[in-house]
């Protein structure tokens, strides 16, 4: 009976291990082509229709997702639309990719020690450079353990207007839909089975 009893807290613990580490796994990997989510998590894309033949669509990526990949899915979204609501060609009025930088100090400074996470400060003189100080929470001179990190998040806004027949030959913003879809077809990655 109490090898029972020990056992499902070691099952249930060893569950909450792997759902933890399947979380964090899903999260490292580049935002697929997929319909942007809920508010919490914009990453996809999304579309609205201005009129008749005229769309905004977006493509928003996650800090893995670069911005070629942004700006591929963004085409590729903008044929499938097209295709979707029966036209042929459409063509580019507008175009823009967005970057959201942040930058972030991780700084570890190990274990609390005896004062908590309060730290003393020192302060000392250099004949050449005068009075200098050491404060854990400002850069550190001693050049310890601490990480910056820049983190560049991208998304690529296009308007376009949608036709029927073939796309007009004088025009460079124009794409034939069809064309799209098989040329960007193979690079589009679609979200993993769960």
């Amino acid at each position: 009976m109490s090898g029972k009893i020990l056992k499902r807290p070691r099952v249930r613990a060893l569950a909450a291990a792997l759902a933890a580490g399947i979380a964090v796994a899903s999260c490292a990997y580049p935002t697929p082509y997929q319909p942007a989510g809920t508010a919490s998590d914009r990453n996809g894309y999304s579309d609205q229709q201005i009129e008749n033949d005229r769309f905004q669509v977006n493509f928003a990526g996650n800090s893995l997702t670069s911005r070629e990949t942004v700006e591929r899915y963004l085409l590729y979204r903008s044929a499938e639309l097209t295709l979707q609501k029966g036209f042929d060609h459409f063509i580019l009025v507008s175009r823009d990719t967005e970057t959201r930088t942040t930058t972030t100090v991780d700084r570890s400074w190990g274990n609390p020690g005896p004062w908590g996470y309060w730290r003393p400060s020192w302060r000392w003189y250099r004949p050449r450079y005068g009075w200098r100080s050491w404060d854990p929470f400002y850069d550190d001179p001693f050049m310890r353990d601490f990480d910056v990190r820049t983190i560049n998040q991208y998304q690529a806004t296009a308007e376009i207007v949608v036709g029927r027949g073939p796309k007009p030959g004088s025009n460079v913003r124009a794409f034939d839909a069809r064309e799209v879809i098989d040329r960007l077809g193979p690079s589009i990655e679609l979200p993993k089975a769960r």
